[in-house]
C-alpha cells in the first residue's frame, strides 16, 4: 500500500475517534471511519488523485475529499488539528486501551481528571471508577486487562504491517547486483501474529552494496548500526529491521538459525551434539575436525541430523522435532489448496466494493466457488432488509447462471448476528434458502462466562448455522477475546457439524493457533476465510494459512479445500457432516 493511503487512513480514523470523544454525531464519525477504510483499501496511491478522483473512491464524499486533498497538498488537516487541540493528549492515549471507548475516556477525564494510562491503572487499583455511571467492577477488570494487552504488545506490530515492509525490502535487495538469495526470517517467517522486528538475509560474496542499499531505503528513519555483516535500521513506523549478509555456502544454516524459534534451535543443536556435531549460522560441522558437512540448504542440515525438513511455521518446539525424526510431519495446508472463500462482504453492507468487483477478483484467484455473506439486519448500521438480501441473491443467481462449468461457482450466504441468547437474525424458513450461514458475535462481548458459552453453543445447535465466524471476537492488541468455555463450544461444533472459522484478517486471526489445536482435538473442522471487505482483503488468506499451518492443519481439516460437492454435503447439517 502506498504510504499516502496509510497516512490518510490513520488520520481519518483518528478524526472519527475525536468526534466521538467530544460527543459528536455518531453517524458523522461512522462516515469518516468508512472513508478511512475505503482509502486504506484503495489499490492505487491516492496522492496522484485530485478532489474529483478522490470522490470516486467508495464512501468518500465532497467534504472528506476536500480535506484529504488539502492534507496531501499541505501536510495538515485543520479539522483534525482543531479537534486535537480541544482534547488533552492523555485522553487520546486512553482511547487506545482495549475495552475503553472514546466517550468513557472523556468521562474519566472530566470526572476524575485521568489523563494517562498510569493514572487510570492507579484509579482502578483504588476502586475509584465504580461510582461513575457506566462503570463497575467488571469494567475495571476489562480495562485492566486491556492495559495488560497494550503493555504485553510493547513495540510489536501486526504481521501484515511487518510483511509489507519485508516484501518491499526483499524485492529491493534482490535487484542489487550480486544477490544470490534474499528472504525474510525470524518470527515473520514462522508467521507469528505479531512481530517485534524483521530479519532479512542475503546470500552474496560482498556485503557492502547491500548494506548501502539497505540504509538508503525511502522509509528508513534511523540507522541503528551499519556494519559489514549486520546493519540495522528503524523505519518511519518505528519497526526495527536487521540485515545480515552470508556467503551462499552458509545460506541454509543461516536461514535455519535466524528463523528460530529459540526453543526449536536449542533442540536441534542438542541433536547435533549427540551426533558429535556443532551447528551454527555458518553450517553443520564435525566437532573434532571442524569439517563442514552441511550448510547450503535447510533440507541438507535437517537431513544430516536424521530429520525431515520442518516447515518454518511448525518451529516452536511443540512436537515437530520428534515428528521430523520419525517421519510423521503432516502435509500442511497451503494457500494453493484453498478452493474458495466462504466469508466476504460487498458494499451492500459494510464492504467497500460492489458485487461484480469482488467476484472478478475471486475469479483471478482461480477459486472453484465463492460465497458472498453480507451482514444481516440486527447490525442496524448496515441497514440490511429482506428485500435487499433477496435482490442480491437474484443478482448472484443471475450471474451464476451465465457462467460456464469451469468458472467460479457463486454461493449466496449471510453473516448472521448471534444475539445474547444465541438466537440469530432471521427465522429458519428464511434461512433455509441460503447456500450457507456464518454466525458471529458482534455485540455484548462482556457477558458472563456461562451465558457466553450457552450463547455460542445454541448458535452451533441452530440447524441453519454452518460456520461460527471469528469465534472469540478478538482484535489483536485492541480487544481481548470473549470469556467462554471454549472446550464446550468446540465439543458442540464437533457434535453438530458446525465449522469454526479461521478468520484470516490480520486484525483478527481468530481462531489463534493455540485455540485451533484445542478445537482440532475435539474433532472440529474449520473454514479458512478472508472476511474480505474489499478486493484487496481477499489476499489476506496468506495470513490465515500461516495460522492454520502453525496449528498443524492439513487440507482435510479445512472445508473450503474440499470439492464443491463435498462442501455442499457438509453444509446440509441435517444430512450429517461427513469429513
Amino acid at each position: 500500500m502506498a504510504r499516502s493511503n496509510e497516512e490518510v487512513e490513520a488520520l481519518l480514523r483518528e478524526y472519527a475517534d475525536l468526534l466521538l470523544i467530544t460527543g459528536g454525531d455518531a453517524f458523522r464519525a461512522r462516515a469518516y471511519e468508512k472513508a478511512a477504510r475505503a482509502i486504506g483499501g484503495h489499490p492505487t496511491d491516492i496522492s496522484k488523485l485530485d478532489a474529483k478522483g478522490m470522490r470516486e473512491i467508495p464512501n468518500v464524499g465532497k467534504s472528506i475529499a476536500d480535506k484529504v486533498v488539502e492534507f496531501l497538498r499541505t501536510g495538515t488537516m485543520p479539522a483534525v488539528e482543531e479537534a486535537r487541540a480541544a482534547i488533552p493528549a492523555g485522553v487520546r492515549e486512553l482511547t487506545a486501551i482495549p475495552a475503553l471507548g472514546p466517550k468513557k475516556a472523556m468521562v474519566l477525564y472530566e470526572e476524575l481528571q485521568i489523563a494517562s494510562i498510569a493514572q487510570l491503572a492507579e484509579a482502578i487499583e483504588e476502586h475509584r471508577l465504580r461510582d461513575l455511571k457506566g462503570f463497575g467492577p467488571k469494567s475495571e477488570e476489562n480495562i485492566l486487562h486491556g492495559i495488560g494487552l497494550m503493555r504485553a504488545a510493547g513495540d510489536r506490530i501486526r504481521i501484515d504491517d511487518a510483511m509489507d515492509v519485508a516484501d518491499d525490502i526483499v524485492s529491493a535487495l534482490s535487484r542489487v547486483p550480486g544477490c544470490e538469495r534474499c528472504a525474510y526470517a525470524g518470527s515473520l517467517r514462522r508467521m507469528k501474529e505479531t512481530v517485534g522486528d524483521v530479519d532479512i538475509l542475503v546470500a552474496a560474496d560482498e556485503s557492502g552494496p547491500f548494506m548501502d542499499a539497505f540504509v538508503s531505503l525511502p522509509y528508513t528513519a534511523e540507522v541503528i548500526a551499519h556494519g559489514e555483516k549486520k546493519t540495522s535500521i528503524r523505519t518511519k513506523k518505528g519497526l526495527q529491521v536487521d540485515l545480515r549478509v552470508l556467503p551462499l555456502d552458509s545460506w541454509g544454516a543461516g536461514l535455519l538459525y535466524f528463523t528460530g524459534s529459540k526453543a526449536h534451535n536449542i533442540r536441534v543443536r542438542a541433536i547435533a551434539v549427540r551426533h558429535g556435531l556443532k551447528l551454527s549460522e555458518y553450517g553443520l560441522f564435525r566437532t573434532k575436525s571442524g569439517k563442514k558437512i552441511a550448510s547450503r540448504s535447510e533440507e541438507d542440515v535437517y537431513a544430516r541430523l536424521g530429520m525431515d525438513w520442518i516447515p518454518p511455521t511448525l518451529r516452536e518446539d511443540r512436537g515437530e522435532i520428534p515428528a521430523a525424526l520419525e517421519g510423521r510431519l503432516p502435509r500442511l495446508v497451503e494457500e494453493s489448496d484453498l478452493r474458495g472463500d466462504l466469508h466476504t462482504h460487498t458494499d451492500l453492507t459494510d464492504g467497500l466494493e460492489p458485487l461484480e468487483a469482488m467476484i472478478t477478483t475471486a475469479e483471478r484467484r482461480r477459486y472453484a466457488y465463492y460465497a458472498v455473506t453480507n451482514h444481516a439486519p440486527k447490525l442496524y448500521m448496515q441497514q440490511m432488509t429482506e428485500e435487499k438480501m433477496l435482490a442480491q441473491r437474484e443478482r448472484l443467481r443471475e450471474l451464476d447462471r451465465g457462467r460456464g462449468r469451469r468458472d467460479t461457482r457463486l454461493l449466496h450466504g449471510v453473516e448472521l448476528n448471534i444475539d445474547a441468547d444465541g438466537e440469530v437474525d432471521w427465522p429458519g424458513d428464511f434461512l433455509e434458502d441460503f447456500d450457507l450461514c456464518v454466525a458471529s458475535v458482534h455485540t455484548q462481548f462482556a457477558q458472563p462466562r456461562d451465558a457466553m458459552t450457552r450463547r455460542l453453543v445454541r448458535a452451533c445447535e441452530n440447524p441453519h448455522v454452518n460456520i461460527i465466524g471469528h469465534p472469540t471476537t478478538r482484535l489483536i492488541g485492541k480487544r481481548p477475546g470473549i470469556d467462554a468455555d471454549l472446550d464446550e463450544v468446540f465439543a458442540a461444533c464437533a457434535r453438530t457439524g458446525t465449522a469454526l472459522e479461521i478468520n484470516a484478517h490480520p486484525e483478527r486471526l481468530d481462531l489463534s493457533d493455540d485455540n485451533i489445536l484445542r478445537a482440532k482435538s475435539h474433532g472440529v473442522v474449520f473454514a479458512l476465510d478472508s472476511d474480505a471487505h474489499s478486493t484487496r482483503d481477499l489476499a489476506n488468506m496468506r495470513y490465515g494459512v500461516g495460522v492454520a499451518q502453525r496449528a498443524w492443519l492439513t487440507p482435510d481439516d479445512i472445508i473450503n479445500t474440499w470439492p464443491l460437492t463435498r462442501l455442499r454435503r457438509f453444509l446440509r447439517k441435517d444430512a450429517g457432516h461427513p469429513r
